[in-house]
């Protein structure tokens, strides 16, 4: 009989995120080569709530984040509250707000903001001098998320490309996907008529050429529930939707859930959250999910250390107490020490 395992160490996990303040503040980017100014909301970590303030004593991540069609960067407020505590600085262009947006243009908005995000770093006059961490996201919703693909090619300063609802660009995000080989997530609602994800994020996702993509599809899920409340977003999705049979909480509650987890892998090589990531996958009964990505090697010293924890008792993935592991089920064994070892007997 084979077993095959890995283990979860749980409070490596729960202490994780970090309970930073919110500090803000607005810059302009000027773009010699395309002559072009790129005004831009940043939310930090900060020991203070407040407009200007100093930036918490450690160097953080970047994220930047495309906003959809005249959606502005404010109804995204639910990514900053978020993410910010846990130690993302996010910022958002607000660039492209017409009716006729550059696709091409914003995405390349997109990635001039993180380049010149982290040359912010050697810059003493910067409130962000010694303060960011060389790594990057690129997220976006909507035509933000199909723009963020038109960002992500050929960047070698960018880690993980991220989006949510993503729509199909001019020029085609799809096509662009082909040139995208960073990690990959894409979330999608199954109820989503504004950009379907059978036309949108499902041809994205088989086109990316990654190493390691995943596509959550949020059952029940929609358009604009990624985001917060919006006229246009909510104008653009009644003309084609009824109601969901979802909160906008509920939604955002799923994402947030398996975001934060990949953020925490992708930006700070956290290698307990990509298991963790992974098990949600399999086992989360809010979602469907596609994925291919090569298999993630913790560290051997973890691995293999000698658990000489006493066993408290094991349970499936449903948290029912076993009293025998049967063969090809998976059980969680769970220790006095606060370690959960995922076993699975084949």
């Amino acid at each position: 009989m084979k077993t095959s395992y890995y283990f979860l160490i749980l409070f490596p996990l729960i202490s994780y995120a970090q309970d930073y303040n919110i500090g803000h503040t607005s810059l302009e980017f000027y773009d010699e080569t395309r002559d072009r100014i790129i005004p831009t909301q940043i939310y930090y970590p900060s020991d203070q709530n407040g407009e200007n303030v100093a930036v918490s004593n450690s160097t953080f991540p970047i994220v930047v984040f495309g906003h959809g069609f005249l959606i502005g960067w404010q109804t995204y407020s639910n990514f900053w509250l978020e993410l910010v505590p846990r130690g993302y600085i996010l910022c958002f262009p607000t660039t492209e707000m017409t009716f006729s947006p550059n696709h091409q243009e914003f995405g390349q908005d997109l990635k001039f903001v993180a380049n010149e995000m982290l040359e912010l770093e050697n810059e003493i006059s910067s409130i962000f001098f010694n303060s960011i961490m060389p790594k990057t996201a690129i997220m976006g919703h909507s035509m933000g998320g199909g723009a963020s693909f038109l960002s992500s090619t050929n960047s070698a300063s960018i880690n993980t490309l991220i989006n949510f609802a993503a729509a199909e660009t001019s020029p085609s995000a799809i096509s662009a996907a082909i040139d995208v080989n960073i990690p990959t997530l894409i979330f999608a609602g199954k109820e989503d008529c504004v950009t379907p994800p059978t036309s949108n994020q499902i041809p994205m996702y088989n086109a990316t050429n990654s190493s390691c993509k995943t596509l959550v599809n949020i059952k029940n899920g929609g358009h604009c529930y990624f985001a917060n409340d919006n006229f246009a977003c909510n104008l653009g999705e009644s003309t084609c939707s009824s109601g969901l049979d979802i909160s906008r909480e509920q939604q955002q509650d799923v994402t947030f859930d398996f975001l934060n987890l990949w953020l925490d892998y992708t930006l700070y090589n956290n290698e307990y959250a990509i298991i963790e990531f992974n098990d949600s996958l399999q086992t989360s009964i809010r979602i469907n999910y596609q994925q291919s990505c090569e298999s993630v090697n913790i560290n051997e010293d973890i691995v293999l250390q000698k658990n000489t924890s006493t066993l408290i008792k094991m349970i499936d993935v449903l948290g029912r107490e076993q009293q025998e592991h049967k063969k090809g089920s998976i059980l969680f064994y769970i220790y006095d020490n606060g370690m959960v070892l995922k076993k699975l007997i084949i």
